[in-house]
C-alpha cells in the first residue's frame, strides 16, 4: 500500500489548520461566552468545566471542508461524505447556538433536530440512488470481501442507511462527553478508512486523511483538561462523517465493529431510560451513557479515554481483517 500525496497533503494541510485556527476560534468563543454547562446532578467532577469554550467543531469543520474540497474535483466521491459531515454540522451549531448563545436550554426541540436529521439522510440517500447506486451495496463482513449487490439489496440499503445513519450521528453524540473521547476515537475510526479506501481504491481517501488530521489538531486542544469543546456542532459532524464514509465504502455493516463503542453508549442510554421507566426509578448504570458509569465507579477520566481508544483501534483493525 503506497500512501500517495492525495492522503498526506490533506492530511497534514488538516492539521496546520486545526492547529493554527484553535488559537483563534477559542479565545472567539471565550468572549462570546459560547461556555459550557454542567449538570448539578452529573459528575461532581465536571463541575470544574462549567465555562469552557464549547462549539470547538467549527474548528474540525473549516479544517476538513477547506482541505477536502481541494480535492473534490478528482476525488467527486468526496461530495456525499462533505454534505453529511456539513449538513449534520449545522443541525449541531444551530443546537449550541440556542443553547449557549441565546440560552434556551433545551436547544433545538427533538422534533426540530429528527426533522433535520431526516432531511440531511434523505438528501445523501438520493444522491446515492441517483449518482452511485453501487454505494448502496453491501460489502459482508468476514466474507472474504463478498458483495450483496442489486436491486434488491439496494432497495433493502434506503430505510437501512436511516436507522446507521441517525443512530450511529447520535451515538457519536452520546461519546462526547469526556476531554478527548469523541476525538480520540474517531481519530482511530477516520485512520481505519483512509487505509480502507487507499487499499480499495474508494476514493474518499482525501476526506477521510483531512478528518484525521483536523481532530489530531483539535485534540491538542481538546484532551484532558480540555480548552475547548466540540459541542453537537462537531460530534454530530463527526457522526455523518463515520456514516457517510461507510456507505461510500459499502461498509455499513461494519459500523457494529468499528463503531462498537459508538453503539454502546447509545444502547446505555436506550437501556438506562427504558429500565428505568418500567422499573418506577431503578437504574443499571450508576449514570448513562456508560462512560460516566465507568467515572462513577472511580475511573480516572483519562483512564477511560484510554481504554476507550485502545478498544477501537483493536476493533478497527478487526475490521480490516472483516474486510478481508
Amino acid at each position: 500500500m503506497i500512501i500517495s500525496q492525495e492522503v498526506l497533503i490533506p492530511l497534514f494541510a488538516a492539521f496546520l489548520v486545526s492547529v493554527l485556527l484553535s488559537p483563534i476560534v477559542i479565545p472567539f468563543l471565550q468572549r462570546l461566552k459560547v461556555s459550557q454547562t454542567e449538570r448539578k446532578e452529573g459528575v461532581e467532577s465536571h463541575l470544574k468545566k462549567a465555562g469552557t469554550p464549547t462549539m470547538g467543531g467549527l474548528i474540525i469543520l473549516i479544517s476538513t471542508a477547506a482541505t477536502s474540497m481541494l480535492f473534490i474535483g478528482k476525488y467527486p466521491r468526496i461530495i456525499p461524505v462533505l454534505f453529511l459531515i456539513l449538513g449534520f454540522g449545522i443541525i449541531g451549531f444551530l443546537d449550541d447556538y440556542l443553547k449557549v448563545v441565546l440560552r434556551r436550554s433545551d436547544g433545538l426541540y427533538p422534533k426540530q433536530k429528527m426533522a433535520g436529521q431526516l432531511l440531511v439522510t434523505t438528501i445523501f440517500v438520493v444522491y446515492l440512488w441517483i449518482m452511485d447506486k453501487s454505494c448502496l451495496d453491501l460489502l459482508i463482513p468476514f466474507s472474504g470481501g463478498k458483495v450483496l449487490s442489486g436491486m434488491t439489496v439496494r432497495i433493502i440499503a434506503v430505510p437501512l442507511a436511516y436507522f446507521a445513519i441517525i443512530g450511529t450521528v447520535n451515538g457519536v453524540n452520546f461519546t462526547d462527553g469526556l476531554d478527548g473521547l469523541a476525538t480520540g476515537v474517531t481519530t482511530i475510526v477516520a485512520v481505519f478508512y483512509t487505509v480502507v479506501s487507499i487499499s480499495m481504491k474508494g476514493g474518499i481517501e482525501p476526506i477521510t486523511a483531512a478528518v484525521a488530521g483536523a481532530l489530531l489538531g483539535f485534540l491538542l486542544f481538546n484532551t484532558y483538561p480540555a480548552k475547548v469543546f466540540m459541542g453537537d456542532t462537531g460530534s454530530l459532524a463527526l457522526g455523518g462523517f463515520v456514516a457517510g464514509s461507510a456507505y461510500l465504502m459499502r461498509m455499513p455493516l461494519f459500523l457494529p465493529i468499528i463503531g462498537l463503542i459508538y453503539l454502546v453508549e447509545v444502547l446505555s442510554v436506550i437501556i438506562q431510560v427504558t429500565y428505568f421507566k418500567k422499573t418506577g426509578g431503578k437504574r443499571i448504570f450508576k449514570m448513562a451513557p456508560i462512560h460516566h458509569h465507568f467515572e462513577k465507579c472511580g475511573w480516572p477520566e483519562t483512564r477511560i479515554v484510554t481504554v476507550f481508544t485502545v478498544v477501537t483501534t483493536f476493533l478497527c483493525v478487526l475490521g480490516l481483517v472483516a474486510a478481508g
